[in-house]
């Protein structure tokens, strides 16, 4: 029996299908039954292969056909990827929709890539018929969007001399472009698509120390818990916190250059809710659609629990391609929680010996595998590109000693800490300072002090430190109340409070407010803590902490972040000249002969 000969099904336990394939290869794409569902080999025993099914195994029985198809999951890169929306094994919805309505239809064959429409090619002008060409070269380009510059590359397991070329023109992507002959004499064709398995990596000629930061436009993640472009990050917090609209901020509002969202396992509404928004929205870089630099995978928590698992892996290897062109991507992945139990449910029908929670022995090692394929890299063809991971995890009852969590916090650099309390408070986003934190903040700081402001580091640690005493103070008021405090302590309370409202809160409904820039938000965070400097000045001569929290600039403040945009800068600049002036008043009815006793 040679290795693409059918087998049959042995046994079916949910989407563990038992077959009888004696050559399949582990880790191999088959069809199962007469409905032609798809599956992957994760396991052999001698003649007989344990298939996952990316889809109900409901009706199959033993003794249907199995059949191999010679190759692993696999995902097409190509022009035309950008600004669709995929399932969890890169199925293109629409397609799915117009061959069979609201209701997917299980053993749907449809290829991800749209084999008639042409698109017009430019080669790239130094190569020529006769010259050697080397992994990752790019060949030629083609315009995806207005926005997007695809860039044909060669295959990283092709090189050799190349003996054709194709000329500028339009083509589908199953033409051939090129021809490379490698040292063995074989002849690879070239198209403007490629395909490569989603659990492989994709290589890269050497990593990065990645410096610039990934602006997401959200104050507490820039400017207290900053991640870099290249960097792994993760979002956890309990049902409710906001997980999602954070994940939904960065994604409209960070400014990689092309951006992969992948809902896994999430509830079906919300990720309608993307689906129906994302299409809509404007790119603040551009102008132009946010979809054109974007693309969606979709795999909600009432489809297969297999593709769930799988869709992780087709979303980061789409990252990969993108990068190897020498673009910034971001992904997010929305939750890595769902991700973490399709695992679980899949070693527990193979008996596998469960460890923490049910959760199986690898699951440390498979978060960390995944997020492995963050970073900033030198590609094959000599360009620079990176891809920045962004994992929400929904550990239950917001309990973050929870595997999946505690595993993620040990991963990651950048803990993005959503906080229950916080989000019943109505403080969006709701992100702890407390529990949060960055390993990026050093790389950060350069960025900082060349392009925004010198001083930002140490503003940056003073308005934790203030946050870090409040916390402390407003313990000692619930147990003794507020007259216990000294008039500096109060003081401390106004100004943390300050920063909280004025820099912390960000409501991303607020036309001004939802997208902050660096700038701005510099501004913000120098205009509450020169606030707070001039209130303890007046302190030490003598003014009462009453009268400081009677200033009416003080209210002003709190919301001056949602009166001026991010090109207002010189009005918001004009509005902390007005704030000194009003310390200012107050301190000469002070310093006067005759003014206000102490």
């Amino acid at each position: 029996m040679d290795k693409l000969a059918s087998g049959s099904v042995v046994e079916i336990n949910g989407p563990i299908v038992t077959v009888r394939l004696p050559n399949v290869r582990n880790g191999e794409q088959v069809r199962i039954g007469k409905l032609g569902l798809m599956g992957e080999v994760i396991g052999r025993d001698g003649d007989q292969a344990l298939v996952q099914v990316y889809e109900s195994t409901d009706s199959v029985c033993p003794g249907e056909r199995a059949d191999p198809l010679g190759h692993p999951l696999s995902v097409e890169l190509g022009p035309g990827l950008l600004g669709n929306i995929f399932d969890g094994v890169q199925r293109p919805l629409s397609a799915i929709y117009a061959q069979s309505g609201d209701h997917i239809a299980r053993g749907l064959t449809v290829v991800p890539l749209d084999r008639e429409r042409r698109w017009a090619y430019e080669p790239s002008a130094d190569l020529k018929v006769g010259k050697p060409i080397a992994a990752g070269t790019i060949l030629g380009t083609v315009q995806e969007t207005k926005t997007i510059q695809h860039r044909i590359l060669v295959p990283p397991d092709v090189s050799g001399e190349i003996t054709e070329l194709a000329a500028a023109g339009e083509y589908t992507v199953e033409q051939v472009v090129a021809r490379v002959r490698d040292a063995t004499g074989r002849v690879h064709e070239l198209k403007l698509y490629q395909r490569w398995p989603v659990r492989t990596a994709r290589p890269y000629r050497r990593r990065d120390h990645a410096t610039a930061p990934l602006i997401t436009g959200q104050r507490i993640l820039d400017t207290f818990f900053p991640l870099v472009k290249g960097g792994k990050a993760a979002v956890p917090g309990p049902f409710g916190a906001g997980k999602t609209v954070v994940q939904q901020q960065i994604a409209r509002w960070s400014n990689a250059e092309i951006v992969i969202y992948v809902g896994c396992g999430e509830r079906g509404n919300e990720l309608v809710d993307i689906l129906e928004t994302f299409p809509e929205l404007t790119d603040p870089y551009t102008g132009r659609l946010l979809m054109e630099r974007t693309l969606l995978v979709a795999n909600t928590s009432n489809m297969p629990v297999v593709a769930r698992e799988a869709s992780i892996y087709v979303g980061v290897t789409l990252a990969e391609y993108y990068r190897d062109q020498g673009y910034d991507v971001v992904m997010v992945a929305d939750s890595t929680s769902r991700w973490a139990e399709a695992l679980r449910e899949v070693a527990g029908r193979l008996g596998q010996m469960p460890v923490e929670e049910g959760y199986p022995a690898y699951l440390a090692s498979r978060l960390a595998a995944f997020y492995e394929r963050a970073g900033r890299v030198e590609t094959l063809g000599g360009a620079r590109g990176s891809v920045t991971l962004i994992g929400a995890v929904s550990p239950p009852g917001g309990d973050f000693s929870e595997p999946v969590t505690s595993h993620t916090k040990e991963i990651v650099q950048t803990f993005w800490a959503l906080s229950k309390e916080l989000a019943d408070a109505r403080h969006y986003p709701s992100v702890d300072w407390t529990d949060s934190f960055s390993g990026y903040v050093t790389a950060s700081a350069s960025w900082w002090h060349e392009q925004i402001d010198p001083r930002w580091a140490e503003r940056r640690a003073e308005a934790l430190g203030l946050l870090t005493q409040a916390d402390e103070l407003a313990r000692i008021v619930n147990l003794v109340g507020p007259e216990a405090l000294s008039p500096a302590q109060r003081w401390a309370l106004e100004g943390a409070g300050m920063v909280k409202e004025g820099i912390l809160q960000q409501s991303a409904l607020d036309e001004v407010d939802s997208f902050c820039s660096p700038q701005k938000q510099f501004a913000l965070l120098d205009l509450i803590l020169d606030a707070y400097h001039q209130g303890q000045e007046l302190l030490g001569i003598g003014v009462p902490v009453q009268e400081l929290l009677k200033l009416p600039v003080l209210s002003r403040a709190r919301r001056v972040k949602s009166s001026y945009s991010s090109e207002q800068l010189d009005e918001l600049k004009k509005f902390q000249d007005e704030v000194r002036e009003a310390f200012g008043q107050l301190r000469a009815e002070y310093a006067k002969p005759g003014g206000k006793r102490r």
